[in-house]
């Protein structure tokens, strides 16, 4: 907009100074005195218009600068913001990731535990299985040498009575 208005004022004075020209040729012509004042008047009335209209267009060049500058410095503000939110925002990327990484090594201890725990549940199932077997074993041995020991009482018995039997009738 400064640089189509500097232009218009550009293209205004080129206007006037021909106008000017062109009276001043008129006058040497020798235009009537009335004539030339209103040309006078006019080019008067042109330049005042032209003083206004570069005022016009220094004010909405300034104008228009502040509303830049004070856009730029929202825009960097802004910006600014927005970094700093980018940067906290990595910070708590970076945060959940070590929160990841470190429970991803808690779980990958514990699943090392389980694994362990398991093993040591089959060797322990299997222990229980060969004292299950030595326990049976060892009640089957009881059982056999109850038996056996009964069967002993019973001879001993047996051998008693013999005894008994047979010691009367050796000391008669």
């Amino acid at each position: 907009q400064l640089l189509e208005a500097k232009a218009s004022l550009s293209l205004a004075q080129a206007q006037h100074t021909l106008q000017l020209q062109q009276a001043k040729a008129q006058i040497n012509n020798m235009m009537p005195k009335k004539q030339f004042e209103q040309l006078q008047n006019t080019l008067r009335e042109e330049q005042c218009k032209t003083q206004q209209l570069q005022e016009s267009l220094q004010l909405q060049a300034e104008q228009t600068c502040r509303q830049l500058v004070r856009i730029q410095e929202e825009h960097e503000q802004l910006l600014q913001a927005a970094v700093e939110q980018a940067e906290g925002l990595e910070q708590s990327l970076r945060n959940a990731e070590a929160v990841l990484a470190e429970r991803a090594a808690q779980l990958r201890d514990a699943q090392a535990q389980l694994s362990r725990n398991k093993l040591l549940i089959e060797e322990i199932r299997g222990e229980n299985r060969r004292f299950a077997m030595a326990l049976q074993a060892a009640e089957l041995k009881q059982k056999s040498m109850e038996e056996k020991n009964q069967l002993l009482e019973e001879q001993a018995s047996a051998l008693k009575q013999l005894i008994g039997k047979i010691t009367p009738a050796s000391l008669s």
